[in-house]
C-alpha cells in the first residue's frame, strides 16, 4: 500500500500571483512511484470490494496513455489480483508508449479493441460479460464508480486542508472531483478543471457521485482543455516550465499542466478574491511527459 506520509503540502508563490492571494499544492504525486497522484485513492475501495466479492481479477478501461491504466496494473500486481485493461484503438502496439510498457510488465493482459467495442464493453454485464470475466470485478474508466468517488474524498485528509478557501482540481471522469466536493468543507468553494473538450454530460456525471449531505460549493469549469484531452500548445510547455522554475514542482501536459495554466487565467481575471487561500491538487501522471522530446521540458 502507498505511504501517505510521502504526500506533502507545498506552499506556492508565482509570479502571475497578486499579493492578497496565497496558495499551496498537495502533491499526490509523490504517493508511490508507479501509483501514483489520484489513482491510488481511486483503486483502494475497489480492490477491497473485488476481495469482499471473492473476485480474483480486475477488469478496466483505458486510453493508450491512461494514467489509470498503469496506477491499476502496478496496484494489482500488489495485491496478488489479475488485470486486465481494455485499450482503446486496436492500431496500437503493447510497447508502443511507456504506459503500456509499463502496465505490461507489471503483469496487466492488454487487450485492444475499437472504439466502438470499448463503448459497448464499459456497459457489458451479465450475460453480455466476455467469457473469463465471470470472476471479476469491474472498474471503470478512471475508476469512475462509487467505490472510486469514496477514495477521492479521503485526499483532502491526507494534509491539513482547512484553512483553504478554494480548491482546484484537473478533471478527466469526474471521480476525484466528486470525491473533493463530498469532502470539502462549507467555506470551501471546489473548482474542477475539464481536460476534455465537449464533454457532454460530465457535469451529469460528477453530480452522480455526489452524497446529498455535501456542503461545499463546486464548479466545473470547461474552458481550460487548451485543445483537447491530450493536446497541448506551446504555450502550456512554456507555463509548465515557469512554474517549475518559480515552485521546483513538476507537472504533467494531460492534467497537471492545464490546472496550472487555468490557474494563471482565473488570477488574471482576478477571480479570486483578496485573502483567497487556494489549494491546487496534483493528481499525478508524470510518466505522460516521457513522450514529449528530450528537453522539452525543464525537469
Amino acid at each position: 500500500m502507498p505511504d501517505y506520509s510521502n504526500i506533502t503540502l507545498d506552499a506556492i508563490r508565482t509570479a502571475a500571483m497578486p499579493a492578497g492571494i496565497s496558495a499551496a499544492m498537495l502533491r499526490l504525486d509523490l504517493l508511490d512511484p508507479e501509483i501514483s497522484g489520484n489513482k491510488w485513492f481511486k483503486l483502494k475501495y475497489n480492490l477491497a470490494a473485488a476481495r469482499a466479492a471473492g473476485k480474483d481479477t480486475i477488469v478496466t478501461f483505458g486510453g493508450a496513455y491512461s494514467n489509470h491504466i498503469a496506477a491499476t496494473a502496478a496496484a494489482c500486481r500488489d495485491a496478488g489480483l489479475r488485470a486486465i485493461g481494455i485499450i482503446r484503438g486496436q492500431e496500437i502496439q503493447a510497447d508502443s508508449n511507456a504506459t503500456l510498457r509499463a502496465a505490461a510488465a507489471n503483469g496487466m493482459e492488454l487487450r485492444f479493441v475499437t472504439r466502438e467495442d470499448y463503448k459497448s464493453l464499459q456497459h457489458a454485464s451479465g450475460a453480455r460479460m466476455e467469457e473469463g470475466w465471470k470472476n471479476a470485478w469491474i472498474v471503470p474508466e478512471g475508476g469512475h464508480n462509487s467505490e472510486g468517488a469514496s477514495g477521492a474524498g479521503e485526499i483532502l485528509h491526507a494534509q491539513p486542508t482547512f484553512p483553504y478557501t478554494h480548491i482546484l482540481c484537473a478533471v478527466g471522469t469526474g471521480t476525484t472531483l466528486a470525491g473533493l466536493i463530498n469532502s470539502a468543507l462549507p467555506h470551501q468553494q471546489v473548482l474542477g478543471i475539464s481536460v476534455l473538450k465537449g464533454a457532454a454530460g460530465l457535469k451529469d456525471d460528477i453530480a452522480a457521485l455526489l452524497q446529498p449531505g455535501h456542503t461545499a460549493r463546486w464548479e466545473l469549469l470547461a474552458d481550460h482543455h487548451g485543445g483537447g484531452y491530450g493536446k497541448f500548445a506551446p504555450a502550456q510547455l512554456a507555463a509548465m516550465n515557469e512554474f517549475y522554475e518559480e515552485t521546483r514542482i513538476p507537472t504533467d501536459i494531460i492534467y497537471t499542466g492545464k490546472l496550472i495554466m487555468a490557474f494563471n487565467t482565473l488570477l488574471k481575471r482576478n477571480y479570486f478574491p483578496e485573502g483567497s487561500n487556494v489549494l491546487l491538487i496534483h493528481t499525478g501522471g508524470l510518466q505522460g511527459n516521457s513522450s514529449l522530446p528530450p528537453g522539452t521540458l525543464a525537469f
